[in-house]
């Protein structure tokens, strides 16, 4: 019988090892354990904002919850991330949801930090076979945990790639940091390259990432973190009790110092650092104390000074006083240079019971001089005026309906001369209900004009503007930072504001919030409201010639008889918008959402409408001749009795369109005229599929079949 055991047998290789599989590199099963981690986090916020943002259709009835309206702008002012709504509505559902988006992260991320200062190990890590351990084998515990995660893995890393973004010429541009975080993250890692087994973060912590399935780390391993003179693996278990007697105490206390053994060593060192320390509070606390006393002794004489002023300039006030006219109007004009926060209501309460127009002028020039902090208090009046004109107008007497118009064009002329003089410093100033329309005769003769005057970042909600002269104007600013795009934008609120009959030839509108305002008639040549949000607005016979509204919202709005001529709609989302009999030759509508739009005899002559979705569009009537319609999607589409003379159809869908009474090739087509244009092919119907179009007529199919479209009763190929 041979010896199973024999020498000769002895380097044979063991099936059984050859069947056993080799595990993962312990670099690769941390690197997967590291992004199963993220992708975790990741869907547990994306899964619940998903479904929030699918059910957040209609229904938009309640503000956005306040925690999830915090974070989101947070977010927003950090990464530079422009936003136009900061006071959102949504479904009670969403609210539901993207809470759960902001609560099931946090939660998942603090249940993971916990599994890993108690055993070292979050879920993925225990998946993946790894574990973070300190010099000694023991888990790191809280306080490692936050260091290595907090600051170390993420802190520091982010916080370079965010330095070097914001310092540099790549603000605010969100990829590039992108970039740089990944490169950032990817320098921390490399550390593991220098120094084995652990990261800059583990660095850091002092932790160490070893295979979970070790018994214990290996001499090699211990020494990475904690010198140890002890290198050799092959310990007997008596040189185990003495390394545990000698040399377990020395590195506890090296792992773990404590204040006050400092103190015991140092005593002397810490008396005079006390002593220093108490001395330095000391003459801090009477210093301070003399510097604060002084200071309210000058409030307290400055305040006096004031309060004498005012009461002074008060009594030359009355019509009674024996300075005379003179001394009020000098008293008037006084108040409005005074730093008085009493100055501006006494003011306006004066304007609001002043007869003279002498005086109200002078009232006028005083709340002028005052700034834009007189503005609320201007506002106030204007309303009040404004009801008392209206409860004038049928029952009060005339000269009481001068007066109350006389002071009305005072506080409007005010409110027009700070909007010109203290221009490009009004972001954030409210001026919503104000009434600054014209008023084109009687003693409340009133035009707001404000050519070239930059209103970024204003509030005119319900404002009424008609007729007035705003060439020019700015609505949108680009913030501190001097960059457009970005969190700090100032930009102007208009929602439901009357601009109707307003001459606003190159204004700048950019991403300005204008939804439901009206612009009947007006004048919005070459004006840019690109990025704009104008839902529901009331475009109606207003001119747009050359106006720039890319990628603008214009959902539901209202563009009826208006002249769009070589305008620029690219990207806008005009869905279910009404432009009937509008001129719009040469348009630019590429990639626009015209989906349930309607263009009743709108003339589209050469506009470009590639790419377009038309789908359920009516364009009956209208007049496309020479358009670009390629890769248009026209599904259910009415083109009843449109003219499509020469239009371009090319990877056009055509599937339910309505080509009733259309035009294919001018008026009066018949048989034999399309016969003799069977040799002018144009190409605009190469492959173009008529299959499923609707009520195409026999002349229109020939004309199709010889253009190269396709359409089940075209005749055979040769």
């Amino acid at each position: 019988m041979s010896n199973p055991t024999a020498p000769g047998d002895i380097n044979q290789p063991d099936p059984s090892w050859q069947r056993q599989s080799q595990p993962m590199p312990l670099l690769v099963r941390r690197c997967g354990a590291w992004a199963v981690e993220i992708s975790l986090i990741a869907v547990s916020a994306l899964v619940p904002f998903s479904i929030g943002a699918m059910v957040n259709k209609e229904a938009q009835t309640v503000p956005l919850n306040p925690s999830v309206a915090a974070a989101s702008e947070t977010v927003a002012r950090v990464l530079a991330i422009p936003v136009r709504d900061r006071n959102p509505r949504v479904a009670p559902l969403t609210n539901l949801f993207w809470s759960g988006a902001l609560l099931a992260p946090a939660a998942l991320a603090a249940w993971q930090l916990f599994l890993l200062a108690r055993t070292g190990q979050t879920l993925p890590k225990r998946w993946f076979g790894v574990k973070v351990v300190t010099a000694s084998g023991t888990p790191p515990g809280w306080v490692r945990v936050l260091v290595r995660e907090s600051l170390g893995r993420w802190g520091v890393p982010l916080g370079v790639a965010y330095g070097v973004w914001r310092l540099t010429g790549a603000f605010p541009d969100l990829i590039i940091l992108g970039a740089l975080s990944g490169l950032a993250v990817l320098a921390d890692g490399a550390f593991g390259l220098r120094y084995k087994r652990q990261s800059g973060h583990d660095r850091l912590a002092n932790t160490l990432v070893v295979n979970s399935r070790e018994a214990k780390l290996s001499g090699r391993e211990s020494h990475q973190l904690s010198p140890n003179p002890v290198q050799s693996q092959d310990w007997t278990e008596e040189d185990a009790q003495i390394a545990a007697l000698v040399l377990t105490p020395e590195t506890n206390m090296k792992e773990d110092p404590s204040l006050w053994n400092w103190i015991r060593q140092h005593p002397g060192t810490t008396l005079v650092i006390v002593t220093i320390g108490s001395a330095g509070l000391i003459l801090s606390l009477f210093v301070g104390t003399l510097i604060y006393t002084q200071s309210q002794a000058n409030l307290r004489d400055s305040r006096q000074r004031n309060d004498e002023l005012f009461v002074a300039l008060v009594s030359k006030l009355s019509p009674a006083s024996a300075s005379g006219t003179s001394g009020r109007r000098s008293a008037i004009l006084a108040l409005g240079a005074v730093e008085d926060s009493r100055a501006v209501p006494l003011l306006a309460d004066l304007l609001a019971q002043e007869e003279s127009k002498a005086m109200l002028d002078a009232i006028q020039q005083a709340l002028v001089s005052t700034g834009p902090k007189a503005l609320p208090d201007l506002q106030r009046l204007n309303q009040a005026l404004s009801n008392d004109l209206e409860s004038l107008r049928y029952g009060g007497k005339t000269p009481e309906r001068e007066l109350a118009a006389t002071r009305q064009r005072t506080v409007q002329r005010a409110i027009g001369k700070i909007l010109t003089v203290y221009s490009s410093q009004l972001n954030g100033a409210d001026l919503s209900r104000t009434d600054l329309g014209q008023s084109p005769a009687g003693p409340g003769q009133f035009t707001l004009v404000l050519d070239k005057v930059d209103l970024s970042g204003i509030k005119l909600r319900k404002a009424n503007l008609t007729n007035a002269s705003l060439q020019g104007i700015r609505f949108y600013g680009t913030g501190e930072d001097r960059r457009p795009g970005t969190f700090d934008d100032w930009i102007s609120d208009l929602s439901e504001a009357n601009f109707e009959g307003a001459n606003l030839t190159g204004a700048s509108f950019n991403s300005a919030v204008m939804n439901r305002t009206t612009f009947v008639r007006a004048v919005l040549n070459k004006a840019n409201l690109s990025s704009g949000n104008l839902n529901g607005a009331n475009l109606s016979n207003s001119l747009l010639i050359g106006a720039n509204l890319q990628q603008a919202m214009l959902k539901e709005a209202s563009f009826t008889g208006a002249d769009i001529g070589s305008a620029n709609f690219s990207g806008a989302n005009l869905e279910s918008a009404r432009l009937g009999k509008v001129k719009a030759q040469g348009t630019q509508l590429s990639l626009t959402n015209l989906s349930k739009s309607e263009w009743q005899g709108a003339d589209l002559s050469g506009a470009d409408l590639s790419g377009a979705n038309l789908q359920n569009a009516d364009l009956s009537s209208a007049k496309l001749a020479n358009a670009n319609l390629k890769d248009a999607r026209l599904q259910d589409a009415n083109l009843r009795n449109a003219d499509v003379s020469s239009v371009d159809f090319r990877g056009a869908n055509l599937a339910g369109a309505n080509f009733q009474g259309a035009v294919f090739l001018g008026k009066g087509t018949s048989d034999q005229f399309i016969q003799s244009q069977a040799g002018s092919k144009s190409g605009r119907f190469q492959g173009v599929n008529f299959s499923e179009a609707k009520n195409l007529d026999q002349s229109q199919i020939a004309y199709i079949c010889l253009q190269g479209g396709t359409h089940p009763k075209c005749p055979p190929k040769n």
